[in-house]
């Protein structure tokens, strides 16, 4: 009888040894890969449903936040909004073609006028979900009548006036025979001025209204009013609607619509409607020679709105792209709305303002 191939005792530990090994080793992988997958899965919900963070690019909401304050924004207030591109988390990569209808869980409130609010920006073409974020305030919503009267909004009839951190330009006039004090206004930590007249008889310059209150209790001044525009501004910015006649300055007044709203069209009122119809509501519309518009079709000079809208301004009113440029605010543009500044760097003097870490965003 043919002996058979028995391995020897130290052949046999070998092998013992390396099963060991091999075990070890994929015990370790486990030990590792299991707390990363589930910080990653973690991560992803709380980024897709909870929280995100954004940091200020632009000085359009100065004073309140300011270029490199670091913001989280929260989901929960209005409801996470589901996705509506399919793509890879933290990328550029999407599937093309592919969009899903915007979506959103409930949220524990409505969005309020004053809320400060991260979105989507309405002008830029593709995905919703993949268009450039915009932060801003809410100063008009559905159902809202909306006028700017000397760079003052007035929202049904009422008056919203700058609050605190809130700037925009104003002009100083000097007593007659008196210098301006540059440099005085210049402390005052504004960033921008101009002078005009001679011996500087006026100033423009940006600031709050307690600046401007500060520099009207000076000796050397008569006066200090706030600087409107007159127009279309001077930075070449075109005004929505087209046509209106409106300035950033002197505006409407407008109606922003609501959900279930029924807008009645003209060749007056389509400027103002026509996006909202075409790009953020899906249908094929064109304004007819008769001044009816057609819609899918259809003649008619009516339109039922299918979602809410909203008019947003930045906090720093002459030195900001907002819906007096570009136009509404659609409810499914909108991401969430900012809470806290968990950080903040200051990119001029390349160091940390530990003076705004963990500030509620107001």
């Amino acid at each position: 009888m043919p002996e058979e191939n028995v391995p020897s005792g130290s052949m046999a530990w070998e092998a013992a040894a390396t099963s060991e090994a091999r075990s070890a080793r994929g015990a370790l992988v486990r030990a590792w890969l299991m707390p990363l997958a589930l910080a990653l899965v973690a991560a992803l919900f709380i980024r897709g449903f909870v929280f995100q963070a954004f940091r200020i690019p632009t000085e359009s909401m100065e004073r309140n936040l300011l270029v490199g304050d670091f913001v989280l924004v929260s989901k929960l207030h209005y409801g996470p909004r589901l996705p509506i591109s399919i793509g890879l988390p933290f990328t550029d990569w999407r599937l093309d073609g592919v969009e899903l209808p915007p979506r959103r869980l409930p949220g524990f409130r409505d969005v309020r006028r004053g809320d400060v609010i991260v979105f989507n920006y309405p002008a830029e073409r593709g995905p919703i979900d993949r268009r450039t974020h915009y932060i801003k305030r809410v100063i008009a919503g559905p159902g809202d009548s909306l006028r700017i009267v000397d760079k003052v909004p007035y929202v049904n009839g009422i008056a919203q006036p700058l609050g605190p951190q809130m700037q925009q330009r104003w002009i100083a006039y000097a007593r007659p025979g008196a210098v301006m004090p540059l440099e005085r206004i210049q402390a005052l930590g504004v960033r921008w001025l101009t002078s005009a007249g001679r011996a500087h008889s006026r100033i423009a310059f940006e600031g709050t209204e307690a600046m401007a209150a500060e520099v009207a209790s000076w000796e050397e001044v008569s006066a200090v009013e706030p600087l409107v525009e007159h127009g279309d501004p001077a930075h070449g910015l075109r005004i929505f609607p087209e046509g209106s006649g409106f300035g950033r300055d002197r505006y409407g007044p407008l109606y922003v619509p609501a959900a279930g709203d029924t807008l009645h069209l003209s060749k007056r009122t389509w400027p103002a409607y026509r996006d909202l119809i075409t790009r953020f509501e899906d249908h094929d519309a064109r304004l007819l020679p008769n001044g009816l518009i057609e819609i899918d079709g259809h003649p008619t000079d009516r339109y039922v709105v299918r979602q809410d809208y909203f008019f947003v301004m930045g906090d720093n009113r002459d030195d900001s792209s907002d819906s007096r440029v570009w136009g509404f605010v659609p409810m499914d543009h909108i991401v969430g709305k900012a809470v806290l500044i968990y950080f903040s760097w200051d990119p001029e003097q390349q160091r940390p303002r530990f003076d705004r870490i963990f500030q509620r965003v107001e």
